[in-house]
């Protein structure tokens, strides 16, 4: 769907957008893309400034490069392994699945986890972390072992072809393996509160975390290498998808604070008259970005996360703020050394949603990640708008 008014458009379809950056940023056509439209102009210049690089990145991250990345992260900073194990009779549920346990040398195993990689048909959609048993203590020398599945739709290798992963996609995993670890490396008395059964706010703060490690070439060295050659991805490459990675993010983040406002301001007090759904959220817009609303158009209809994630949206800018300050405080300096890794593990993760996760950030970094406001208490922004680039 696509609309055009003057020097105001809505830009819906891809090639559509295209065509309006590429007339933009030359000086000529439309000025102004609006609601939606601007969020598909970003997207569409960043991938218009990444594009002849996108393939070369996706050649230093073959999927299986990828998975010796994951074990050595959770080699260096934990000091565990992850091995594959065998399935017991009519365990898998397609050959393509695989079964790794996560191993520490004193502790013996810590639990298990599936990995469901590729894409097929009728399959779930997009990339999860699902707990298939959480852990808890069965007795004084007993525990239940976690067990976690990492589900996500990778292109799969065809013939003398290779499955690669874009950047995006490495990303994704690793965000998605945060969660897997926040499952496997927690030990509550409880199943209820094993791993990522926390308070809503917090859920989304280890997969953050787990992210920046797909974007430090201090680690990316060590595994990202050319599927072809054996070439080491280059520093100045990485870089690069660094300095893309922050393309238009003041937008972006209006936008996630823009939508967070619409629905804590949806679930918020019940208003004394009838609420005009339509004038709350040009308001809001008004309040929020810059750029107004279109007439016409009402995109919060698919805005799912109203019916699963209801007052809660605005987690997701929490976890970024947490996960950003963590990074710069615990784990910059060191990445990948035990010290860091032993932080983490004992100080955000072994607890599950058992601690309060104000007690929990404030252990592991101090207390100027959070500070008191109206009865609650709200995370410290600059770490995130510094890496951000704000």
């Amino acid at each position: 769907m696509t609309g055009c008014a003057g020097r105001k458009c809505i830009g819906w379809d891809g090639d559509f957008g295209f065509d309006v950056c590429r007339k933009k940023w030359c000086g000529v056509g439309p000025r102004y893309i609006e609601g939606v439209g601007a969020k598909t102009e970003c997207h569409v210049s960043l991938l218009q400034s990444i594009k002849s690089n996108l393939q070369i990145i996706a050649s230093y991250f073959p999927t299986l490069v990828c998975l010796d990345g994951l074990k050595l992260l959770v080699e260096s900073l934990f000091g565990v392994t992850f091995s594959t194990v065998p399935f017991a009779p009519g365990e898998s549920w397609h050959p393509d699945v695989i079964k790794f346990s996560l191993h520490h040398p004193q502790e013996g195993d810590l639990g298990y986890l599936y990995l469901d990689l590729y894409s097929r048909p009728g399959k779930y959609p997009g990339c999860a972390h699902f707990a298939v048993r959480g852990g808890c203590r069965l007795s004084n020398t007993e525990y239940q072992l976690p067990v976690v599945a990492l589900v996500c739709n990778f292109a799969n290798s065809h013939g003398s072809s290779i499955s690669l992963l874009n950047h995006f996609d490495v990303e994704t995993l690793f965000h998605e393996f945060g969660h897997a670890l926040h499952s496997l490396l927690s030990r509550t008395d409880y199943q209820h509160f094993s791993g990522t059964r926390v308070l809503h706010d917090f859920a989304e703060t280890p997969s953050n975390l787990f992210e920046y490690y797909a974007w430090d070439y201090r680690f990316l060295q060590k595994f990202a290498k050319h599927y072809s050659t054996g070439e080491v991805i280059p520093k100045e490459l990485v870089d690069n998808m660094n300095r893309a990675r922050n393309m238009f993010s003041a937008i972006e983040l209006q936008r996630q604070i823009f939508y967070s406002a619409v629905d804590l301001t949806l679930f918020g007090e019940q208003p004394d008259a009838p609420m005009d759904t339509i004038a709350l959220v040009a308001d809001l817009k008004r309040k929020y970005t810059n750029w107004n609303h279109v007439e016409g158009t009402h995109w919060y209809t698919r805005f799912s996360h109203l019916i699963n994630y209801g007052a809660g949206y605005y987690s997701y800018l929490y976890a970024k703020c947490f996960a950003a300050t963590i990074w710069e405080k615990v784990c910059d300096e060191d990445p990948l050394s035990l010290s860091t890794g032993s932080a983490i593990r004992s100080k955000l993760l072994q607890h599950g949603g058992a601690k309060d996760p104000s007690h929990l950030l404030r252990d592991l970094v101090d207390h100027s990640i959070l500070r008191s406001l109206d009865g609650g208490v709200v995370p410290d922004t600059r770490s995130l708008c510094k890496a951000m680039g704000l």
